[in-house]
Order: structure tokens, then C-alpha cells, then sequence
């Protein structure tokens, strides 16, 4: 998780908020590619053409994916086994 401080999270949230809004009102079938653009357009502004960058991008997209599973995918998943029993 990217545990950056409250004040910085200030500084982010109401536009956070203003796009989440804006992706929660595209058709479902349109979410993931909107996201993807937007995600795009973040790195691709943020992370100068270097391998250096490239590779830090890389890192911050990997790191996204683990704790998304983490923190989201994994408890669903313990959910799921409790109710229908687990495959092992």
C-alpha cells in the first residue's frame, strides 16, 4: 500500500474523487479501458524514456498488482472458499 501521509493524500483526493466518479458512471463493459488510458497517460507523464524509468514503472505497476490482491483479491477469495468449500 502506498502509505503516504494524510496531507499528501489531501492534496490528491479531490481529483481522485472527480475521476472515480467519471469512471463509475462509464459503461461497465468501458471501465477497464478508460482505466488503462488514464493509467497510461499518469506513467507516461510522470516517467521520462529511460530504462531507469521504464524499470520504476514497471515496479509501481507490479507493486499496484500485489497489494490489490493483498489487500482485495485474496479476503474475497477466503470468502469464497468458506462457501463453497476449498478445492484442495
Amino acid at each position: 500500500m502506498p502509505y503516504i501521509t494524510q496531507e499528501e493524500r489531501k492534496e490528491l483526493d479531490a481529483e481522485i474523487d472527480a475521476l472515480l466518479e467519471k469512471l463509475r458512471k462509464a459503461p461497465a463493459e468501458r471501465v477497464d479501458g478508460r482505466l488503462n488510458y488514464v493509467i497510461s497517460r499518469l506513467l507516461n507523464g510522470v516517467y521520462t524514456p529511460s530504462y531507469y524509468n521504464y524499470n520504476r514503472a514497471l515496479g509501481v505497476l507490479s507493486a499496484v498488482a500485489h497489494e490489490f490482491y493483498r489487500r482485495k483479491v485474496a479476503p474475497y477469495e477466503d470468502i469464497k472458499i468458506k462457501e463453497n468449500g476449498d478445492i484442495y
